[in-house]
């Protein structure tokens, strides 16, 4: 009975991992594609069946950096690279205004109890839940009269509405999980509410920043609506500039491709980097006394 009941256990493994398996290479495939699909050129990418052995070919990143896109199918100028770094100025600049100004609040609201603490934290979380199309008529009207369209300081401003409720929100229960015992014994040692905040409190949250820093930014890199709207041909993000390479006269796959690649890599690079601290935030508060 326990032979049978063993064979049904691996047959049961068997077909999990199978599935498993699949679903992963159904879901990687797109990634593998679009990869293939940046080192390929313009008479490979438009060949019917597509072909998964070819010979690699720079060209596409080659037109992306020189800023001449378009290859046989007729060229134009795009600028890749100021969208590039239009987005590393914004969404950093945002993150880091965030983080700033987000775990001090966080903090506040996690540890201190004043009335209205509850709904001031619900409507910073509302921000990030309201669809942007809503608010961005009086935002637009708003930037008009404050010169704030297609500038830094007024995109970076905005994307607030995008990292600062997330921060806050995912912050709350890293400061919650650390005991008030550990505070008080700080503060009986001399220590006093500030310092214990950044000698005490910051190491011990520092996952959940890296954590919710590096959600934040992904989503201010994403972003499509508010810089299109509030910002121009100065401050085009790649979200925005990815459009130029849709014109009358041809869809510039390959440049396309190209461009994903290089705007995923400040993601995957932050990922990398923060991998250590992100594992320790997934763990912490799964082993409780």
């Amino acid at each position: 009975m326990a032979t049978v009941t063993t064979r049904k256990e691996k047959i049961i493994d068997y077909v999990l991992n199978g599935v498993t398996i699949i679903y992963f290479v159904i879901a990687l495939f797109p990634v593998v594609w679009v990869f293939s699909l940046a080192f390929k050129e313009t008479s490979q990418i438009l060949t019917w069946p597509p072909q998964f052995l070819f010979k690699p070919t720079l060209e596409n990143f080659q037109s992306l950096f020189s800023g001449l896109t378009g290859g046989n199918t007729g060229s134009s100028t795009v600028d890749f690279l100021r969208n590039f770094m239009n987005s590393l100025i914004i969404s950093f600049g945002a993150v880091i205004i965030s983080v700033l100004v987000g775990v001090p609040a966080t903090y506040a609201i996690a540890r201190y109890n004043f009335k209205g603490k509850e709904d001031l934290a619900f409507t910073i979380l509302s921000f990030r839940f309201a669809p942007e199309l809503m608010v961005i008529i009086p935002i637009y009207i708003f930037f008009q009269k404050l010169g704030l369209l297609d500038t830094y300081t007024g995109l970076i401003w905005v994307y607030q509405l995008i990292t600062l409720p997330m921060i806050v929100w995912i912050l709350r229960g890293y400061i919650e999980d650390v005991s008030r015992e550990l505070e008080e014994a700080c503060w009986l040692d001399g220590f006093g509410r500030i310092r214990t905040f950044f000698r005490v409190i910051l190491p011990l949250i520092r996952p959940g920043i890296a954590a919710s820093g590096l959600l934040a930014f992904i989503y201010a890199w994403n972003n499509f609506v508010f810089a299109v709207l509030l910002g121009g041909s100065r401050t085009a993000p790649v979200t925005v500039g990815a459009m130029q390479f849709i014109s009358a006269d041809a869809l510039r796959y390959g440049d396309m491709a190209a461009a994903i690649v290089l705007a995923a890599i400040p993601a995957l690079a932050l990922a990398l980097y923060a991998q250590k601290h992100l594992i320790r935030g997934l763990s912490l508060g799964a082993v409780k006394e």
